[in-house]
């Protein structure tokens, strides 16, 4: 039987033009797919694009800005404390080793940094601690104006308690405690709130007299209670009933917040005006102020609330300065909660701006407690909001001397960082840091002091009228 002629080898076969273009295809995607393997192992690294050094007494934060999410491994060297962390498909630039001087001596946390190429196509960092620590190391999407972020948060391993913190940098001692005004009994039918006591009512009338404007809150009629005799004091001193406030300056580390058109950014100028505030409002008797931040580092906004609330705070104040895409806006404004939606559209711009304060700054979502977040949301209640807006426009009224108002009246929307449950929230939009004229006022001294007296004056016109109830804590 005649044997079959073998064919030829494909490759030496006439395509027909279909069977070239598949061929050609075909191609084309194994070079695709081989192309990475055949490159240099230097041309496929990531590259460092910037590196970010945050210290802090509650963490430090280190950021490495890349154009490509980044593979890490980590642990925990003892005695002396260091932490290791490996970074894959990275090549060692001048920007990375640029990270050894941004570490600060005085930085709590970070000793130095040591970087060096471990091995091909693995960069290793060697944190020399102060301490040790709780590390986090997660990576960011690109967001705003960033690339991709690889992010260390470096933690004590006991946290700071913001109570503790508040208390070891109050300058008080028993021989200059300023004595107390007793706080009067609720009036009856309201639930929330007392009323001010005669005096406290004449010391706001002649204020409000000085300044040429009336009351935020109508004068009671009804018969004031008189005020119980208090316990006496366990030793030196008197028990007195502190008044602690929350002051939250807006933004900070990461998150800059708005930027004027001269560059300055949000952050620094609300951290400035809220230090100045802080300084006032601890001249008044029995007040102590806590800052959520007290430099520039970023808190998460769920834990701007549960500052607050572990200190006992009887307000929250957030202070931020406002931005928008026409340069021509311009005024001051006041928020606070609304659980039924805005009272503006330019109110829920706003709330939903400010609420992505939390993907800018970088927070670590694998160890937020999204639970607790749907339950502080849950219980803001109409008696928050309603003393929130008393608060409000106490403090309207007095900005509104020293500064053309956006609005006429206190607005409403969801921001995320006033949803404390059980604390009158507000939040302060001082100016528009987008305004030329008014960037320029809001870097300046006078203007911030001006502004820190305002509020101070709407926050004891508030508590003239609404004295907070008592509470467990007493000093």
């Amino acid at each position: 039987m005649p044997r079959t002629p073998a064919l030829p080898p494909d490759s030496l076969i006439p395509a027909s033009p279909r069977r070239r273009a598949t061929l050609k295809a075909g191609g084309t995607l194994l070079l695709s797919v081989l192309a990475p393997a055949l490159l240099p192992a230097s041309a496929m690294a990531a590259q460092i694009m910037a590196v970010r050094v945050w210290p802090a007494d509650e963490y430090t934060r280190v950021t490495l800005e890349n154009d490509g999410e980044l593979k890490t491994t980590h642990f925990m060297v003892p005695d002396p404390p260091r932490l290791v962390v490996d970074i894959e498909g990275l090549a060692l630039n001048d920007t990375l080793k640029s990270l050894v001087a941004k570490v600060e001596s005085n930085d709590p946390y970070i000793k130095q940094v040591r970087v060096g190429q471990n091995r091909p196509n693995v960069v290793r960092l060697v944190f020399d601690l102060k301490e040790e620590v709780k590390p986090q190391v997660f990576n960011l999407a690109p967001v705003g104006g960033y690339q991709h972020r690889l992010i260390f948060d470096l933690y004590p391993v006991r946290a700071v308690d913001p109570l503790a913190a508040m208390i070891a940098k109050e300058n008080w001692s028993d021989g200059d405690m300023p004595a107390a005004t007793p706080a009067p009994a609720p009036q009856p039918g309201d639930a929330t709130v007392g009323q001010a006591g005669p005096d406290a009512i004449a010391r706001l009338e002649a204020d409000a007299a000085r300044a040429g404007s009336t009351p935020a809150q109508p004068q009671p009629t009804a018969p004031q209670a008189q005020p119980q005799p208090r316990p006496p004091a366990q030793g030196k001193g008197k028990v007195v009933r502190m008044v602690t406030i929350a002051l939250d300056p807006g933004h900070g580390g990461e998150d800059p917040g708005a930027t004027g058109a001269t560059g300055v950014h949000e952050k620094d100028i609300v951290l400035e005006i809220a230090k100045r505030l802080k300084g006032k409002l601890e001249e008044l008797p029995n007040t102590r102020v806590m800052l959520t931040r007290d430099a520039d580092f970023f808190v998460p906004l769920g834990q701007r609330v549960e500052k607050a609330r572990k200190v006992q705070a009887d307000l929250f104040v957030s202070i931020h300065a406002d931005a928008f895409i026409q340069p021509s806006a311009r005024g001051s404004s006041v928020f606070v909660l609304s659980e039924k939606g805005a009272s503006s559209s330019a109110a829920r711009w706003l709330a939903n701006d400010q609420n992505k304060a939390d993907l800018i700054g970088g927070v670590n979502l694998g160890t937020q407690d999204r639970q607790l977040a749907s339950v502080l949301f849950d219980l803001s209640t109409t008696a928050q909001i309603n003393d929130s807006l008393k608060l409000g426009k106490a403090v309207l009224s007095e900005i509104g001397g020293i500064n053309r108002l956006h609005k006429g009246a206190v607005e409403q929307a969801g921001f995320a960082v006033l949803k404390a449950p059980d604390i009158p929230s507000i939040l302060v939009e001082t100016a528009f840091i987008s305004n030329p004229e008014e960037e320029a006022r809001l870097k300046d001294d006078a203007y911030q002091n001006q502004l820190a007296d305002a509020i101070t004056k709407g926050i004891r016109r508030y508590f003239a009228y609404n004295p907070p109830l008592a509470k467990s804590r007493m000093t």
